[in-house]
């Protein structure tokens, strides 16, 4: 899997929360180099795994829009005459 590209703004963005978190919650306050590693971890680690969750979502919505589609089909089938 290619690694994940995040846009800089959202990078940025990301980072701040990182560095948030960790003086919040746990009372450390962290740089911005130390929170882009933690970032670039977790992004490393957890990635595949939300990916992978995210592609079983989508093939839950495409099976469930192709068997609607399906009765769609179904339904527009016309009754045959029989002549005889």
């Amino acid at each position: 899997m290619r690694p994940l590209k995040i846009p800089k703004e959202q990078r940025e963005l990301l980072v701040e929360q990182v560095m948030e978190y960790f003086e919040v919650e746990r009372g450390e306050p962290i740089g911005h180099l130390a929170a882009e590693s933690v970032l670039d971890f977790f992004t490393a680690t957890l990635g595949p795994y939300i990916y992978n969750q995210a592609l079983s979502d989508c093939r839950l919505v495409v099976n469930d829009r192709m068997a609607t589609l399906e009765e769609d089909i179904y339904a527009l089938e016309q009754g045959v005459r029989r002549t005889r």
